[in-house]
């Protein structure tokens, strides 16, 4: 099994691109841990980093067509107000789902994954809110996560009790989704419904075998891995926290259902299985979806892979039976 063949020929334009930069990739060790917290690179890197990484999956404005209308919204944040995009599929409203952009905490954003949103939100028939939630390095874990939680908080209080909410997120965005799971149950808020988490980074300093079998030559790489905790995280203490690794919490009882989608030669595809276990044994139900010619990022090629198109389908469908089992009403 290899990635696909148009998978294949970008994998190798990236690894030209490298080797004519002169740029050598570095093994980490199993044992390592990354500098932390470490340099921010500079203004103009970064920037150009978050201009590259912001492009939309498809045009915007046909991606718009599958969904009836989309606008820009401010929601709460944890410091001050946060831009959100607010997505209404067409037909009845069955639920509504806080999604959180991937992007290893430091890029992407609401143009980057809008497509992704229009197409969750076509598919699961739910109204979607996508949130710009801050970004490191300029503000560390967890201001990112409190943003989503104040976000999420605003949903709650915002639909009606029989309005069924779920959180879905790829990469970066899944690890705070699980971690968004956790922490309503810890504070015996109003339960959720569903969480839909794509290729989610979980796992922290805990490293399964596909973060080594992978670790090079995928796009993501320990090496880049490493280098987001850098920027992201204020200590290494931080790595051990379950709000940032949510497979290190002591439970895993009463959380909502799950999909996990995984990508198969992604260095966070262990991380994807080991909590679909842990949820499995806890007594959450669980769909745990592989797709083995695809790489970590797939959702963002959708327009070129199928599988991508699949996934985003098939999660989709998932929010939609759980919102019909939680008999819903329109919002």
């Amino acid at each position: 099994m290899r990635p696909t063949l148009t998978l294949r020929i970008f994998l190798s334009w990236l690894a030209w691109q490298s080797r004519r930069r002169g740029v050598t990739p570095r093994m980490i060790a199993l044992d390592e841990i990354p500098p932390i917290p470490a340099a921010p690179p500079a203004a103009p890197i970064l920037k150009q980093i978050r201009r590259v990484t912001g492009r939309p999956s498809f045009p915007v404005a046909l991606s718009s067509l599958r969904i009836r209308r989309w606008r820009e919204i401010r929601v709460p944040g944890a410091d001050g107000f946060r831009t959100a995009r607010l997505y209404r599929p067409r037909g009845k409203v069955r639920g509504v789902v806080l999604f959180l952009h991937g992007g290893g905490f430091v890029h992407c954003d609401l143009v980057s994954h809008h497509g992704i949103c229009c197409r969750l939100a076509a598919a699961s028939g739910a109204m979607v809110v996508s949130l710009d939630y801050r970004l490191a390095p300029e503000h560390r874990f967890p201001a990112g996560l409190e943003d989503a939680k104040a976000a999420l908080d605003w949903i709650f209080r915002t639909v009606g009790e029989d309005v069924p909410v779920a959180v879905a997120g790829d990469s970066a965005g899944g690890n705070m989704s699980a971690a968004l799971t956790q922490w309503v149950r810890e504070k015996g808020l109003r339960p959720l419904s569903a969480q839909l988490l794509y290729y989610p980074a979980l796992s922290g300093p805990f490293v399964p075998p596909s973060r080594q079998a992978y670790a090079e030559g995928y796009m993501l790489s320990a090496e880049l891995l490493y280098w987001y905790c850098g920027q992201t995280l204020r200590s290494p203490e931080q790595l051990f926290d379950p709000a940032f690794s949510p497979l290190l919490a002591d439970d895993f009882q009463d959380l909502p259902p799950a999909m996990i989608v995984t990508a198969g030669f992604d260095p966070l595809r262990g991380e994807g299985e080991l909590y679909a276990r842990c949820l499995d044994e806890a007594g959450v139900p669980v769909r745990l979806k592989n797709f083995p010619r695809m790489i970590h990022g797939f959702l963002n090629g959708y327009a070129l892979f199928r599988d991508g198109r699949q996934a985003l389908r098939e999660g989709g469908m998932f929010l939609r039976e759980v919102f019909a089992q939680k008999n819903g009403g329109a919002c």
